[in-house]
């Protein structure tokens, strides 16, 4: 075989890492929007059946974890979750990650102020593939950092800007307003 065929021919086993790479990654981007629009049949659905979950604050099955996660996230004013670095081990139909990320959360404290939390870690993963899916078997949560500060979102108060909302209020969940289309200049 020619140095450029060889270079270039992708197996079918870095196939099968490239698309579970890419399948884990959605595990995880899924995960977080279930979170910040309160999708509980989201959050849910990115984990196995016996999946076990330790955060700490949290230790058991996936569906009292969801459970918990949408009580505890219900009375905020509004969350947001950001991915960072994730760091993916293959092999075969199992696979280890380390998923930085980053979490705020708009809240009013026992005394009655607005706050924003701050919360920042990794989640560490242990992922299966079953049949042709791959799902979350085990998370652990680490805490990296927290910050918990003032409320400085005044800005968003009144604002002409379009705000993110829960499900189903989020402009994610119109699909027919993403049709629309501009009148063409005359």
């Amino acid at each position: 075989m020619p140095e450029k065929n060889r270079r270039d021919a992708i197996s079918a086993m870095d196939l099968a890492a490239i698309t579970g790479n890419l399948a884990i990654r959605d595990l995880a981007a899924l995960y977080m929007r279930g979170l910040d629009r309160l999708d509980r049949d989201l959050l849910r659905s990115q984990f196995w059946d016996d999946a076990f979950l330790n955060y700490g604050i949290y230790e058991g099955g996936p569906d009292g974890f969801a459970d918990f996660c949408i009580d505890a996230l219900k009375t905020h004013h509004r969350n947001h979750h950001m991915l960072g670095q994730h760091l993916i081990d293959m092999s075969g139909d199992e696979a280890f990650g380390e998923v930085y990320y980053q979490a705020y959360h708009k809240l009013t404290n026992e005394s009655g102020e607005q706050r924003d939390l701050f919360i920042t870690g990794r989640y560490v993963d242990r992922y299966e593939k079953r049949g042709s899916v791959w799902k979350i078997a085990y998370r652990s949560e680490l805490v990296d950092w927290v910050r918990d500060d003032p409320c400085t979102d005044d800005f968003l108060d009144g604002t002409q800007m379009i705000v993110g909302a829960r499900k189903p209020l989020d402009p994610l969940y119109d699909r027919q307003a993403m049709t629309r289309k501009s009148e063409p200049n005359p």
